[in-house]
């Protein structure tokens, strides 16, 4: 509890002890002389003890033309309770009741609140106080991250989080990426890994090239992400404030109706005793129960609770609106690599070829696999393993993604073998001497180039042809590798209720089909360009079924302006680029493609705590106001309908903080 909740709890506690003793004073007949009014001056003490604050904000609020809010409400019905008690019954235990109980509800509103709060503001501890910058005598200096710049080698020591993205240099180490992505296991570095900042180093010393400036860093977009998101105000909030503007004002009115127009009625028509107090007593009875309390309390608790528990899943959602927007999520559009698939390109496949037989082999387990040894006398095995030998060693000095891939599929690239006459054709391949054997690696245009027949392949991938000493040795298929998760994300959506989901991506046609069929999706687009992501997204949100909402999941530059586009734009917030982040409404720390079921299974839940509080309070509310202006619900019902309901209210809306 904070120093306020305290003395909060303090002033609750002496006041429920005064009315106790209170409580056994005599009411009428007191030996003492004046005793009505030291009666009165002794339950005095209680009520501005409890209420004090209250009644200082509703005359605040008088001054500055804003009366209308929950203490004006408290105010009247209490002072006026107690100038009846004075006037007629002497009984002040309703007034001060009804001031206690309410600061009982206003405290554990804070209570609650201050937990929600806390839930969210765990997160500021990934916000590094300092970066360690190696001097010329090789003592470590603490610096501030912003004074860090671009291309710094920065050192973080065990325990200590890493401030600013960048390249691993030196050092091998384990982090703890759980405040980032929800994830637990520990991920294992080296050497030439990107790391980010906000990860927590937890075992060896690491040596990191920064690759950004800190206020562009992962930790800095995320907690700029968390400090906007209570900005961004669901429609059920937006309603609520409105409600709230328009509601209270309406209740003070009609309750100086009620106080007032039966009497005079009673008088004026029906010739009867005007009974000023008993209509005044159900006045102030009505302006108790009326109290918006638990609406206006509720409701953004529930969505700050949504919100926290999504981000202790690996889920920024950067406001409750969006939050709202996707719980009706009826169509999904994925972007492919990146999101569905690794976006790590690796050899899935190796044919050599000679005369009179070709092979058709699959990398598995960081071997390769020949369907037969022998085929009609040539050993099978032995061509594709050169195949893969003679094109990686061509491959040995260029930083191209499908050379990296090459290499990574012959370890043994490193060997004692000659590369000489190295020729790079940028959108072609390839052409190298390899221990004295011309070697073409490349696509059909450098086959061609090369005076080479080449013979096309039907798989799945991008495929490199290979040329030695000008004949035609056979290709390698290189194909992005789907997530282990993707599927089961695909599913996992079905099964939430998702009417639609579609594959959007630049890739060929054939390889799009056969991603997408392979993951059980049901309408497929390739061969599209950023403008014509855009185009489809647009026709998709003519499609979908009214209150529908449409997702766009991506990570690449050219997906910001699809995501920009559709209803909801979740991103990849791992691997994703800047802008993708950023053009985002939601995003996935870990590059999970599962969490985004989840996501809505969040929003669906956080939804259905919001609906429960606002009809029960409304209802209960409603009930309760025409009993108490039919003058069957007393103060006691009131204190219920008011505080008793807020307090039920916000245990419901709490369990929106326990969302996994």
């Amino acid at each position: 509890m904070t120093k306020k909740q305290k003395k909060n709890l303090i002033r609750i506690l002496v006041t429920a002890a005064l009315m106790i003793a209170l409580h056994f004073l005599p009411e009428e007949n007191a030996p003492v002389q004046g005793w009505t009014w030291i009666r009165f001056l002794l339950y005095l003490i209680p009520y501005l003890l409890i209420g004090h604050d209250v009644l200082k904000k509703a005359f605040k609020g008088i001054v500055n033309r804003q009366p209308f809010d929950e203490s004006l409400l408290m105010t009247i019905a209490t002072v006026g309770a107690i100038a009846l008690a004075l006037w007629s019954s002497g009984d002040y235990t309703e007034a001060i009741a009804v001031m206690l109980f309410y600061q009982i509800g206003e405290w554990f509103q804070s209570y609650a609140v201050g937990k929600s709060r806390r839930n969210i503001t765990e997160l500021m501890d990934i916000r590094p106080d300092y970066a360690n910058i190696e001097g010329e005598d090789g003592q470590l200096i603490k610096v501030d991250p912003d004074e860090v710049e671009v291309g710094s080698v920065i050192v973080v020591k065990s325990g200590e989080k890493i401030p600013i993205d960048g390249v691993v240099v030196d050092g091998v180490s384990s982090l703890n990426t759980s405040d980032l992505t929800g994830e637990s296991v520990p991920r294992t570095v080296r050497p030439g890994d990107e790391v980010i900042s906000g990860c927590v180093n937890q075992t060896g010393l690491l040596k990191i090239e920064t690759t950004k400036e800190f206020g562009d860093s992962t930790v800095s977009k995320i907690l700029d992400l968390v400090e906007n998101a209570s900005s961004r105000k669901s429609k059920a909030e937006n309603f609520i404030s409105r409600f709230a503007r328009v509601y209270t004002p309406a209740v003070v009115y009609s309750a100086l109706a009620l106080a007032f127009l039966p009497p005079l009625f009673r008088l004026a028509f029906l010739h009867q005793p005007a009974l000023w107090g008993d209509w005044i007593y159900r006045a102030l009875t009505f302006l108790v129960i009326s109290c918006p309390c638990a609406l206006v309390v509720s409701i953004p608790l529930s969505f700050f609770g949504g919100i926290g528990g999504a981000r202790r899943g690996g889920i920024l959602v950067k406001g409750s609106n969006y939050l709202e927007a996707l719980a009706d999520t009826g169509i999904v559009a994925f972007d492919k690599t990146g999101t569905l698939t690794k976006g790590v390109f690796e050899v899935s496949a190796v044919h050599s070829h000679g005369d009179g037989y070709c092979t058709c082999t699959f990398r598995g387990n960081g071997s390769i696999h020949a369907e037969n040894d022998l085929v009609d006398g040539v050993d099978v095995k032995a061509a594709e393993e050169r195949l893969l030998h003679m094109a990686a060693h061509a491959e040995r000095y260029s930083i191209h993604p499908i050379a990296q891939s090459l290499r990574a599929a012959y370890p043994q690239e490193a060997d004692e073998c000659t590369v000489e006459n190295v020729e790079e054709d940028s959108g072609r391949g390839v052409h190298a001497t390899v221990d004295g054997h011309d070697v073409y690696v490349g696509n059909p245009m450098l086959m061609e180039q090369a005076g080479v027949e080449w013979h096309p392949c039907d798989r799945e991938g991008t495929v490199i042809h290979v040329a030695i000493d000008g004949e035609y040795a056979g290709h390698i298929v290189i194909s992005d590798v789907d997530k282990a998760d993707a599927k089961e994300a695909v599913e996992a959506l079905k099964k939430a209720g998702v009417e639609k989901t579609v594959l959007l991506t630049g890739d060929s046609e054939q390889v799009a089909q056969a991603v997408g069929k392979r993951l059980g999706i049901d309408t497929i687009f390739g061969n599209l360009l950023p403008q014509d992501k855009v185009a489809k997204v647009e026709e998709l949100l003519k499609q979908k079924k009214k209150g529908k909402i449409l997702a766009f999941v991506g990570d690449g530059v050219n997906d910001a302006p699809v995501l920009s586009r559709a209803d909801i734009g979740i991103a990849m917030g791992a691997m994703g680029s800047d802008a993708a982040i950023e053009a985002a409404d939601v995003v996935l720390m870990d590059d999970d493609p599962l969490k985004i079921a989840k996501a809505i299974s969040i929003s669906r839940k956080c939804m259905r705590i919001v609906k429960e509080n606002i009809w029960f309070a409304i209802g209960v509310k409603v009930v309760c106001l025409l009993l108490g202006a039919l003058g069957l619900a007393g103060m006691w019902a009131a204190i219920f309908a008011d505080v008793g309901v807020m307090i039920l209210a916000v245990l419901n809306a709490i369990r929106a903080l326990l969302i996994k």
